[in-house]
């Protein structure tokens, strides 16, 4: 498995213009790709202008496809517009493996 955290800022009055577009793409997301086992997009209950997608991923393979899917590709390039600042990307594995 592989487990992402991706982080959006979302500029000062872009919130519900992001959430949109971010939501369509949660929803594509679920029902298209292959090897996806969660992706749901949340918000931080401290700063209500950042969001994250809570991602699951049955492989590495299956992640990058989904990067390079049409509906990530066309919805991700207009979310940035809406981005105060670069997110951040965090990249998680099961801890059962620790030795």
């Amino acid at each position: 498995m592989v487990y992402v955290v991706a982080k959006n800022f979302v500029k000062e009055g872009k919130v519900r213009e992001f959430y949109a577009l971010a939501k369509l793409l949660e929803k594509e997301t679920n029902e298209k790709d292959t090897g996806c086992i969660k992706y749901v997009l949340v918000r931080d209950k401290n700063n209500p202008n950042t969001f994250a997608y809570i991602e699951e991923w049955e492989s590495q393979e299956t992640l990058d496809n989904h990067t390079k899917a049409k509906h990530c590709t066309e919805i991700g390039s207009k979310l940035y517009q809406y981005l105060e600042k670069p997110g951040e990307v965090s990249f998680f594995t099961d801890s059962d493996n620790i030795t």
